[in-house]
């Protein structure tokens, strides 16, 4: 057992899955930063504004994931090549159309979700509370704005 009380075997998967996450979150957070750097068009103002605000979110649930690795006995990745390599959601670039844009945000939340589902999972069977609260509360904001993203493209 680890100092709060996981199997040291347990938290080794959760914290290769919770890395995974973090990597993924981190190429997300960049591509947010993106859009909302190059959007244009008659929508800039609204989408600049609502892309500044996910990128803010997704940074404070990155630091919030690689918390909780530290919490359970792990080490986050850290560099961007460790990113890279082991993000699930890959770089988007030279989009500044609306639409797209849009589109490929609702595709990386709904990828964000997908490897949450399995860590959800993971962490209750592991009678692990901490990692099973954090990623219940993600899920429920990702879905959230999963719906209303999906609204917007209609």
């Amino acid at each position: 057992m680890n100092y709060i009380g996981i199997d040291e075997d347990v938290a080794a998967g959760e914290i290769k899955a919770l890395n995974s996450l973090l990597a993924s979150y981190q190429v997300f957070y960049q591509n947010l930063r993106g859009f909302h750097w190059n959007i244009k068009g008659e929508k800039f103002f609204g989408l600049h504004e609502k892309f500044e605000e996910y990128y803010t979110a997704a940074a404070e649930d990155i630091d919030a994931i690689a918390e909780r690795i530290l919490t359970i006995g792990g080490a986050p990745l850290h560099s961007i090549s460790q990113y890279l390599k082991e993000s699930k959601i890959r770089e988007v670039t030279e989009v500044s159309e609306a639409r797209t844009a849009v589109e490929s945000i609702l595709e990386q939340y709904i990828e964000l979700v997908n490897l949450e589902r399995p860590i959800l999972d993971q962490s209750a069977e592991a009678n692990d509370e901490g990692t099973n609260s954090l990623i219940s509360d993600l899920l429920a904001k990702q879905e959230k704005t999963i719906w209303m993203l999906s609204s917007w493209l209609k």
